[in-house]
């Protein structure tokens, strides 16, 4: 049995195509706009909120073969055959795809991201459970990802572009008192008694 391999992409001026005009496909491009992909989203129809974002919308159909001009492209249609398609194409030309609830017709597979600050967390089933994913994402974005977790990665952040502004190295560092500071118990604030 294979794994899936995790990843994160930096998709700045990517050029990426999402197919389906509905909520999943709103969902996907905002993601993918707010990760700076250039995307564009080909559908007959899109809900309102599609404008407010900063995507290129096509009103019209797929046209076969063009997930061949993209470097990646979703389908989130409510369309079976338009997302076999879709993925068949993109196949075709060597492009990754993902295909909404659909594992059979993906090369990749979407986690359950939560961010805080500079630390994003990515959970997977590898497919099995997307519910099971989002509830574990929920337990750790209420119970790990802390203000002080989040304050900490912005300080290891600072005091490691230091020391690579000066020239140096963070390989060496022991950055473990200050992670650990991070995740340390709280102590209740004090209770006045008054005689």
């Amino acid at each position: 049995m294979s794994f899936p391999y995790p990843v994160f992409l930096d998709l700045t001026g990517v050029e990426v195509l999402v197919v389906g005009g509905g909520p999943v496909g709103l969902r996907k491009a905002a993601g993918l706009v707010e990760s700076g992909a250039q995307v564009t989203v080909v559908s007959p129809t899109f809900v309102s909120e599609f404008d407010a974002i900063a995507a290129s919308l096509q009103r019209r159909p797929y046209e076969v073969g063009e997930a061949a001009d993209y470097q990646l492209v979703m389908t989130a249609t409510n369309d079976p055959t338009v997302n076999a398609q879709v993925a068949a194409d993109a196949a075709a030309a060597k492009v990754w795809v993902n295909s909404a609830d659909d594992p059979d017709n993906c090369s990749f597979i979407l986690p359950a991201v939560t961010r805080r600050g500079l630390i994003t967390v990515a959970v997977s089933t590898g497919g099995a459970s997307p519910s099971l994913a989002g509830r574990i994402r929920t337990e750790i974005a209420s119970t790990i990802l802390t203000e002080t977790v989040e304050a900490t990665a912005q300080q290891l952040a600072t005091q490691r572009a230091a020391v690579h502004a000066a020239g140096g190295s963070t390989e060496d560092i022991d950055w473990s008192a200050e992670v650990e500071a991070a995740f340390a118990p709280r102590s209740p604030p004090a209770t006045s008694h008054n005689a």
